[in-house]
């Protein structure tokens, strides 16, 4: 009980003193006197200025009976200075708070978790005051130490342990939300303050037993929970702390939950690390979420030589992100994001093809594939990161993201990717391709561009047709997928989805406009590489079922999105040159290969016939595919693709009524008015690059890439697009035809009649076409080749040409490309003399 002294004694005492005397009663547990502290407080608040003295006389009675052990007055003390602080709010308060805390201090500082707890109320009830003015001078560093030091107690007893845990949070909280506001007090954003608190607010998180996986902004948790959970309650601080972040200390508050992480090893399994990503991305300022993701990439790259699973991990943390982010604010991290991720990917690949490489029998194997399966988790993040990231992009914005990641897929013989592959091989830098292909097909994904020439720029569609993305049937596959996100503006892939034949394909409700300006341009400028792309890949030996589908589909989306009645012609003769292909079979394909060649054929065709509704047409091929039923229905794509499907051992004894053949197709589409002309022309895949590039090309892996590198190089020999005439010097010069002759009026009325230059030109062409068909090979052979070696070292003086009049040449050269005609044109002379062009 307290010590008492005598009446005269008394009488001397300030009056201060003898009222704080007078609220303690002789028996502690008779609690506060209540008459003696109405007293009291009627006497701060009437001489404020005695505050601080009524502070430090509370302060000095506390501290003697925290030490003597006295509880049941130190539970009186401090409830007289609760009533106190609540009822006073003059300036003369702030000594008096010195006194508070310093009280609050010596509680916390005790061992008994009832003082503990007694204090940390105490501290919270002031907390919730709101003082007039700052005090600039006032540390709380002690209370953030010593309440992060209880949110990890490690009490025997666990309901005090937790009682202690919640004191600590609810500490942490009262600091929080007494100096988070104020940006002129000493702040608590500083690093050394966050990384205790952060941390101990995640430490209590983590004994949440069931995660939360809920998609939407995390709900608040009930006041129960706030009281009776630390794990709640200590969330619910997380989120308050961090929905106070500004702009100058958000990378403060969310660099120590790395750390956190890190320590605890908790990227594998990941859950949690999601879990608070989640709380923080819906819990800052929507502006501020570049911030978290710029974090997250950075501590992606201090983490690049960590375990797969755990880089795997911090990706799926981004993903998680990330698809929050893009529906507010991404801010400049856009190029940051795919730049990082594919600058991984290509290490990831890396790793794989160097544990590959590294691997041998044994023990060492397994943990080989077993690092290589990781690596694969690795990638497939990666991947589904870009995708969403990519989907949720503006179009302007995903036409660039596009742009930049076909600019990192590896393109043999060229320059123009910036991934670094010089470590990763054949087997790396084919694993790279179909990665960033795959990245590709996500962001692609639902992109719809007004005309076909956004979507598929030069730039994007070249590297996108290489050569050296053709070398595998998986590559091919991605490519082409590729094609269809971005030529299928109006939904139609799934309704053609699967090859087969169409009984009738206006129960399909096909969608489609009418072709605009701008996609006729594209396709007179980029349709043969299209046409080009897709004959070739028919005629690949690795292609398996699904290549035929998505060929097919290609087909079909050419016909619905971007054909007029020339492109239609064109893919009616790219058909028949398929189908022709399939017979005479000079690629030596299997027989499987060539019956999937005519299915997709049939397939097409019976698309393409019902699509332009021409009655004789869809009639032949109805009646071809009729006869295929009957006799080979191994020519019909519900068949070759069945499983065990009996195959013919040839094909040279099938009767031609099995045959889509031209003269009938031309026949009927002549009759509805189409130009029919073109169908006679055999078609041949023509190169779409006149000079070779200047590049060493990388060491081909099939055939087709041979020839293809081939005809690069002596492009100028195409026996379709470019016809070569080239007189000797050694002819007599009165044999020569001269270039010049007299200009009379008969003349220029042949040159102002177009209808018959119109037929001398198709008549050169039939000539040719004649020649070209029943010369001999070796004599076509031989001529191109000595031509087309004068040609290729003197096509570069062509840049130098001047004009002036010919002066009888002893050669002619004249340059058709596909079915465009051009007309006479001036001559051009060049400087070497033996050669003109016209």
């Amino acid at each position: 009980m307290p010590t008492r002294v005598c009446c005269c004694c008394s009488a001397l005492r300030p009056r201060y003193k003898r009222l704080v005397d007078n609220i303690f009663p002789e028996d502690p547990k008779d609690g506060l006197v209540k008459a003696d502290m109405e007293k009291l407080t009627f006497y701060a608040v009437s001489a404020p200025e005695k505050l601080d003295r009524i502070g430090s006389y509370l302060a000095e009675r506390l501290s003697r009976d925290v030490v003597r052990h006295r509880s049941g007055y130190v539970l009186i003390a401090m409830e007289a200075l609760d009533q106190l602080l609540m009822a006073c709010h003059s300036q003369s308060i702030k000594p008096f708070v010195e006194s508070f805390l310093h009280m609050v201090a010596k509680l916390l500082e005790s061992g008994e978790p009832k003082l503990q707890v007694l204090g940390t109320n105490s501290f919270v009830k002031f907390a919730n005051i709101e003082e007039d003015t700052p005090s600039y001078h006032r540390r709380y560093d002690f209370f953030v130490s010593r309440f992060s030091a209880m949110c990890h107690s490690c009490h025997s007893d666990p309901e005090i342990r937790t009682e202690i845990r919640i004191a600590g949070i609810r500490g942490i909280q009262g600091v929080v939300r007494k100096t988070v506001n104020d940006e002129l007090r000493a702040t608590i954003w500083e690093p050394q303050h966050m990384d205790k608190i952060v941390p101990s607010l995640l430490f209590n998180m983590q004994k949440i037993e069931e995660v939360d996986s809920r998609i939407g902004p995390p709900s608040s948790p009930s006041a129960t929970d706030k009281e009776e959970n630390p794990a709640m309650l200590a969330e619910n601080c997380f989120r308050e702390l961090l929905g106070r972040a500004t702009f100058g200390n958000m990378n403060n508050a969310v660099r120590p939950v790395f750390a956190h992480l890190d320590h605890h090893k908790l990227w594998d399994p990941n859950e949690f690390a999601v879990h608070c990503f989640k709380i923080i991305m819906y819990s800052i300022q929507a502006q501020y979420s570049h911030h978290v993701i710029q974090e997250i990439l950075g501590h992606l790259d201090a983490c690049k030589k960590d375990s797969p699973r755990v880089r795997a991990g911090i990706i799926q943390v981004l993903l998680e992100a990330v698809a929050i982010a893009a529906k507010g604010s991404i801010g400049p991290t856009v190029l940051e994001v795919f730049n990082t991720l594919l600058k991984h990917l290509r290490l990831s690949v890396e790793f794989e093809a160097n544990d590959l490489q590294g691997g041998s029998v044994g023990s060492v194997t397994l943990n080989a594939s077993s690092k290589d399966n990781d690596e694969k988790i690795v990638q497939n993040a990666i991947i589904q990161t870009i995708g969403f990231f990519g989907s949720n992009l503006p179009d302007y914005q995903r036409s660039e993201i596009m742009m930049f990641i076909m600019g990192k897929v590896p393109v043999f013989g060229t320059s123009t990717h910036t991934l670094d592959i010089s470590q990763l091989g054949d087997l790396g830098t084919r694993r790279i391709q179909i990665m960033l292909l795959r990245s590709l097909l996500m962001v692609t994904s639902g992109y719809k561009a007004k005309t076909i020439v956004t979507a598929l720029p030069g730039s994007f569609l070249d590297p996108l047709l290489s050569p050296s993305l053709m070398e595998d049937y998986e590559l091919r596959q991605l490519v082409l997928e590729v094609m269809h996100n971005l030529m299928d503006r109006h939904d139609n892939r799934a309704k053609l989805r699967g090859i087969r034949i169409i009984p009738d394909v206006a129960d399909l409700k096909i969608k489609r406009e009418k072709i605009c300006r701008q996609d006729t341009s594209f396709m007179k400028k980029n349709g043969q590489q299209l046409y080009r792309h897709i004959y070739l890949g028919c005629k690949e030996e690795d292609n398996v079922q699904k290549n035929y589908e998505l060929l097919y589909t290609s087909l079909a989306l050419i016909t619905i999105e971007l054909a007029n009645e020339e492109v239609v012609i064109d893919l009616i003769r790219l058909a028949i040159a398929l189908q022709d292909s399939a017979i005479i079979n000079e690629d030596n394909l299997p027989m499987f290969h060539r019956c999937g060649i005519m299915a997709l054929v049939a397939a097409y065709l019976n698309f393409v016939s019902q699509m332009i509704a021409v009655p004789a047409f869809c009639q032949h091929v109805s009646k071809v595919i009729e006869i295929r039923t009957m006799e080979a229905p191994y020519f019909l794509p519900e068949h070759i693709f069945r499983d065990k499907c009996l195959l013919p051992k040839s094909l040279e004894k099938h009767d031609k009524n099995l045959y889509f053949l031209t003269n009938k197709i031309a026949e009927s589409l002549g009759g509805s008015g189409y130009s029919v002309e073109r169908l006679s022309v055999p078609y041949v895949p023509q190169v779409t690059a006149l000079f070779p590039s200047s590049k060493k090309p990388h060491k081909p892996r099939h055939k087709y890439k041979d020839e293809d590198r081939l005809s690069r190089r002596k492009s100028i020999v195409d026996t379709v697009s470019i016809q070569v005439d080239i007189l000797p010097n050694t002819i007599p010069s009165d044999d020569v035809v001269s270039n010049t002759e007299e200009i009379t009026f008969e003349t220029l009325k042949k040159a102002i009649d177009t209808n018959g230059m119109e037929e001398q030109e198709k008549e050169k062409r039939r000539l040719v076409i004649e020649k070209f068909q029943k010369a001999p090979f070796e004599e076509i052979a031989a001529q191109c080749e000595s031509k087309a070696n004068l040609l290729h070292d003197r096509l570069a003086q062509i840049l130098e040409l001047t004009i002036r009049p010919p002066p009888s040449p002893s050669g002619t050269l004249t340059i058709t490309s596909g079915h465009a005609q051009y007309q006479s044109v001036p001559v051009y002379e060049m400087k070497f003399p033996d050669l003109c062009v016209y």
